[in-house]
């Protein structure tokens, strides 16, 4: 069984593999942080943005509930649109 290594972040423990232990000591070195700190910065970035998307889902719901959404033909042009840019 491969060993797993651990990250403890206050009331949270974490395990990573050998390997991602070193991915993570390196990307640290090299923004010049420590791996905790890397860890804990990632983490709360996936928060934010897991926060801004869910506010927008339900912004979308919304706005679907009130009648204000656009046909699948102009929803296709606008991802086409979106994608050549």
């Amino acid at each position: 069984m491969q060993r797993l290594f651990s990250i403890i972040l206050k009331a949270m423990e974490l395990h990573f593999t050998p390997e991602q232990e070193a991915q993570l000591a390196q990307i640290a070195t090299q923004e010049g942080t420590d791996a905790e700190r890397l860890v804990k910065d990632a983490a709360l970035r996936l928060l934010e943005e897991d926060a801004c998307f869910r506010a927008a889902v339900r912004e979308g719901i919304a706005q679907a509930d009130r009648g204000e959404f656009i046909e699948e033909t102009e929803m296709d042009a606008r991802l086409e649109q979106m994608l050549r840019s």
